[in-house]
């Protein structure tokens, strides 16, 4: 019977020794096809327009609605478009859009292909945190519990009103001993605080404030940062004049540090892609670039489509990144361990 069944299957049954891939066989079809390079031609234009746009993104002007760093903002998104096409290429049996889109994915791994991988390390000796609170938190005292619970050494909080301060004082002061607001921002520690002082970036009023953390592993010079909110208007574009303002404000300050080994918390209107955030983000590194998981998108907190809650470092070693649980606020938390030099001036 055994001998029957594989004459039969062998002389063109159904048997599993004649099941080829699915790729393979739909491959098959499209030998012998003139048309397979004619077809698509609209969808590989397409998709070379989205892989130039990945390419070419720091040429896009910002002249006209800062187009630029609106692109920039929401540039790993371009690569949900991805699968859409290679889809539509199959279905079109198009060799040429086919390629077209493969190169876009090409792309699209090498400036972001690195985030998808785990760095996150062991060790470190200080936690920090990063909140913006959002002014209208209908639960302020539940948010700072929240924050706390993290396990953060230092936890900066942006966007507080002088209502919502006390509370916050108040549900954070059994974790942390230490604390300074200045204007709308705030720094907690369980480690000794000096020299804390406003940053002014040319707002006309605080949203900006620096102290010096001296942890047992070290010491570090904190700044806590809330940059001008953004806007995307029908008419005027991405409007962000005077966020880019206060960043270089903000990026001066730092450069002009004396402390050595500096760590920045908070919402800066902007993710590390944006050009706009080239005074800051060119002399600092992102704790979640160089040591997190994934793109830690922290807003909005229902459904996180961008970083703009920011922790960076500078003569830091980062060990871990994460985004924390979502709170009262319209924006998820983000933490970082670290690594102190304790030889560092």
């Amino acid at each position: 019977m055994a001998q029957a069944y594989m004459t039969e299957t062998g002389s063109g049954g159904q048997g599993p020794d004649r099941r080829e891939p699915r790729l393979r066989r739909l491959l098959d079809g499209w030998r012998g096809d003139r048309g397979i390079w004619r077809r698509g031609l609209i969808l590989a234009a397409i998709a070379l327009l989205l892989a130039l746009v990945m390419l070419t993104h720091a040429q896009i002007p910002n002249r006209i609605g800062n187009l630029g760093s609106l692109t920039e903002t929401f540039l790993p998104w371009l690569g949900v478009f991805i699968p859409v096409l290679l889809v539509l290429a199959f279905v079109r049996k198009s060799a040429s859009a086919l390629i077209a889109v493969v190169l876009a994915g090409a792309v699209w791994l090498n400036l972001f292909g690195g985030l998808l991988t785990d760095k996150t390390g062991a060790g470190g000796d200080l936690t920090v945190a990063t909140h913006n609170v959002n002014a209208d938190n209908p639960d302020p005292s539940g948010t700072a519990r929240d924050v706390a619970a993290s396990g953060a050494d230092v936890l900066a909080l942006e966007e507080l009103t002088a209502s919502a301060v006390p509370v916050y004082e108040k549900a954070l002061a059994p974790t942390y001993k230490y604390h300074s607001v200045q204007g709308t921002v705030g720094l907690w520690s369980k480690y000794p605080l000096s020299a804390a002082r406003p940053v002014d970036i040319k707002l006309g009023w605080t949203r900006a404030m620096r102290a010096t953390v001296t942890a047992p592993a070290g010491r570090a010079a904190v700044y806590v940062a809330h940059l001008p909110s953004v806007r995307v208007k029908m008419k005027a574009g991405f409007t962000a004049r005077q966020r880019d303002k206060s960043a270089d404000a903000l990026g001066e300050a730092i450069a002009g540090e004396p402390v050595q080994q500096v760590v920045l918390l908070g919402d800066l209107n902007g993710t590390m892609n944006d050009r706009a955030l080239n005074a800051v983000t060119a002399q600092m590194r992102s704790t979640q670039g160089a040591a997190g998981t994934g793109f830690g998108f922290s807003w909005p907190a229902s459904f996180p489509m961008a970083r703009i809650d920011q922790i960076m470092v500078r003569d830091i070693e980062p060990v871990t990144s994460w985004t924390l649980p979502e709170t009262g606020s319209d924006h998820l938390p983000v933490a970082a361990r670290v690594q102190l030099d304790a030889t560092a001036s």
